[in-house]
């Protein structure tokens, strides 16, 4: 029973924290890892049940998204898709162990880079321009799609950071769009996750109803903060807290 809420509680705080910032699979792998689930596998899991959480959040938002930046959605769409299955392949094939001592640097680039991405978009700006150009703009979003494909966590973080590189600057429009690109890369690495036998079908159905209740709740709520630089630093903080944790476990 206490395992049961444990991943119940994890999944409702996953589907809010990917709503409002990102990197909500930092509560949701833990909490597969303390039930017994393998290291690979539980990221796996993690993402598949992370999916739910993203869709509701995106239809809660579908009223802020807007066209920004350089690059057409469907462009986006494609490369994202792309980025996902090269990311997943690369997570089957990595050992358990190489995994847990990689997760907390990929969180410290993602915090990194969302926190230095509006001083990067403003000396773009300074330049004359609006934004990256099409090719870079091209290059951030698939490698921030291997990154989402390999691990889901701080995925959210990354999609902001490079929302902001590409010349986006409405925060709850860029969380909409960052809500529908992390369903689509979730999906589609699930689905390679599921063919390689990965998911722990029986906790991923449990955190998956959790996360699509959490998903909307956050959406809702944070379409409510006016002060959007308030959003920002708490991401920046969760972020900060979560590469700290993995670090010193």
């Amino acid at each position: 029973m206490f395992e049961l809420m444990l991943l119940c509680v994890a999944g409702f705080a996953t589907g809010l924290l990917n709503a409002v910032a990102g990197g909500g699979t930092f509560l949701s792998l833990p909490a597969l890892l303390y039930v017994g689930i393998p290291p690979v596998s539980a990221n796996a899991t993690a993402t598949l049940t992370a999916l739910p959480g993203y869709m509701s959040s995106a239809w809660a938002f579908r009223d802020d998204m807007q066209a920004e930046g350089r690059l057409r959605l469907p462009t986006i769409i494609g490369l994202a898709a792309i980025g996902s299955v090269l990311g997943a392949v690369l997570l089957i094939v990595t050992p358990g162990k190489t995994f847990l001592w990689i997760v907390p640097w990929l969180l410290l680039v993602a915090t990194v880079l969302f926190g230095c991405g509006p001083y990067l978009l403003r000396m773009m700006q300074m330049r004359g321009g609006s934004g990256a150009g099409a090719l870079f703009s091209a290059l951030a979003i698939l490698a921030v799609s291997i990154y989402g494909g390999y691990f889901n966590g701080g995925l959210g973080i990354m999609l902001l950071a490079a929302f902001g590189l590409l010349g986006y600057v409405n925060l709850h429009g860029m969380n909409g769009l960052k809500n529908v690109l992390s369903a689509i890369l979730s999906l589609i690495s699930a689905l390679t996750f599921v063919t390689a036998g990965l998911i722990a079908c029986e906790q991923a159905f449990v955190m998956a109803g959790s996360a699509t209740l959490g998903g909307y709740i956050g959406a809702r709520q944070s379409r409510k903060i006016v002060r959007t630089d308030i959003l920002r630093h708490f991401v920046l903080a969760i972020g900060a807290i979560m590469t700290l944790i993995f670090f010193v476990r």
